[in-house]
């Protein structure tokens, strides 16, 4: 038997190959899908199950293309209902795959479908569970995705949450392994730990969910406790996981074409499509083209495109370094946006060759900063979270999180300059961009963020422990 966990970290997800005997399982797929294909043919292994944990929000998982190109079906259990073919499974429903069982556990309340699949092995013990977003590493999933009008409540949720903890996990052995679907930075949860994988036993010394002596009404309040609203582009992934998708080859084929500057520019016009700039934030402040928006690769990419652009029918244009391309079209379609429509041929290069207009980003480093705070109390806007604005932050500095920018924009000064900061300066940089397409241009960027700030030995407030806000 073979577990391998294949954990992707710019969405924080984790994709699950499980084989025995040339028989193999995937469990929620990433869109693209010929990693597992080619996985399987080089074990001499054949794809029999793909099995599916919920109907994802988060990111637009590959099982209706792994089952097209392989013919394996796709699982779900009980209360799901997808537009298309697949096994509803019953609760406790047994799969064997090769020696080993995989065994249905419906564990509903991050949404009403959600289930955990328990893997028995050769010898019919408990080896691990795949608990999707029913049970992370020191959380639990949202309870607030799958309310209904009148009929559930998050706080109903939480409690099918709490019976499902309580009845199908916990009273397995501490020696059981946990493979959840996210870890630390996903939006499905609140405080994840960083490591991915963990024994049942440790989760229940350190998840605050899973203390023994908790009553129910304890949990429902910690669980909901500090739930920021989820993006707005996760109804519409979930959609997509119920109803299909387009293939990813169509997806790249249109998103990788090449334009010409000029051809670029009228697209651009044409389409009203967001010029998404998918470079390194240094070479976004050196110039860019106006009014397009940073996310860089080298970030947590998809999911602020998610959370920013939040419509997956918006139509793209990108802008990235030569040779990612296919990279950043692919991993848009992680998260629903498959309506790019080509990239700048020659990249930001070729646009500057060109004599076309661009515009660039006024920075200070920390110490220039620190000058000038020492002489007079300039506006600071920190876009971080606001647990890590609360934990320490700036003594002058205002709290605008990245997240909601849109929400803030009355509160940026119209006319005298303004500093912007983030943790390192990647979000600073996403902000910016964000503002200054909206013709707010009076702001300059803190290089380096909150770290160099601090270094510089500029006044902050006093340190808060982030779990005890």
């Amino acid at each position: 038997m073979k577990v391998k966990q294949i954990y992707t970290g710019c969405l924080a997800q984790g994709t699950y190959y499980v084989e025995s005997n040339g028989e193999v399982a995937i469990i929620d797929p990433l869109r693209e899908v010929k990693p597992y294909i080619d996985k399987a043919e080089a074990e001499g292994a054949k794809i029999k199950y793909i099995f599916e944990t919920h109907f994802h929000a988060d990111f637009v998982s590959g099982h209706v293309t792994l089952s097209k190109e392989t013919g394996a079906p796709i699982i779900y259990g009980p209360n799901a209902n997808p537009a298309f073919d697949a096994i509803i499974a019953e609760d406790h429903q047994e799969f064997k795959l090769g020696d080993v069982t995989i065994k249905v556990l419906h564990t509903p309340g991050h949404t009403m479908e959600s289930t955990t699949y328990l893997l028995i092995d050769e010898k019919g013990k408990d080896h691990s569970i795949f608990s999707g977003d029913t049970l992370f590493l020191g959380d639990v999933g949202r309870p607030d995705l799958a309310q209904k009008m009148g009929v559930l409540t998050e706080k109903d949720l939480a409690g099918f949450l709490f019976d499902s903890l309580r009845n199908k996990i916990m009273p397995l052995a501490d020696d059981v392994v946990v493979y959840p679907a996210h870890g630390a930075g996903s939006a499905c949860g609140k405080n994840m730990m960083k490591e991915t994988v963990d024994t049942l036993g440790n989760q229940k010394k350190m998840n605050y969910a899973l203390r023994a002596d908790m009553t129910k009404e304890e949990f429902i309040e910690e669980v909901i406790d500090g739930l920021l609203p989820p993006p707005q582009y996760f109804p519409l992934n979930v959609k997509m996981n119920k109803e299909g998708y387009e293939d990813i080859d169509t997806v790249l084929e249109r998103g990788t074409r090449a334009l010409s500057p000029k051809a670029f520019e009228a697209a651009a016009n044409e389409t009203g499509a967001v010029v998404l700039d998918v470079r390194h934030q240094d070479d976004f402040a050196k110039g860019h083209i106006p009014s397009s928006i940073f996310i860089g690769l080298k970030g947590g990419f998809a999911p602020w495109v998610g959370a920013l652009i939040a419509d997956v029918q918006k139509p793209i244009l990108l802008i990235t370094e030569e040779g990612m391309e296919e990279e950043a079209v692919t991993r848009l379609s992680r998260v629903g946006f498959d309506n790019t429509l080509g990239y700048l041929e020659g990249g930001f290069e070729a646009w500057k060759n060109a004599a076309m207009d661009y515009d660039t980003v006024t920075q200070v480093d920390a110490t220039q900063l620190k000058n000038l705070l020492s002489k007079e109390e300039v506006p600071v806007f920190d876009v971080r979270k606001p647990g890590e604005y609360l934990s320490e932050h700036v003594l002058p500095a205002h709290n605008t999180p990245l997240d909601f920018i849109n929400d803030y924009l009355s509160e940026f000064p119209e006319k005298e300059s303004f500093y912007v900061h983030c943790a390192g300066g990647y979000r600073s940089m996403i902000a910016i961009s964000i503002l200054k397409s909206r013709g707010i241009h009076n702001l300059i960027d803190v290089i380096g963020g909150y770290t160099a700030i601090k270094e510089a030995g500029i006044p902050v407030s006093d340190y808060v422990c982030p779990s005890t806000l």
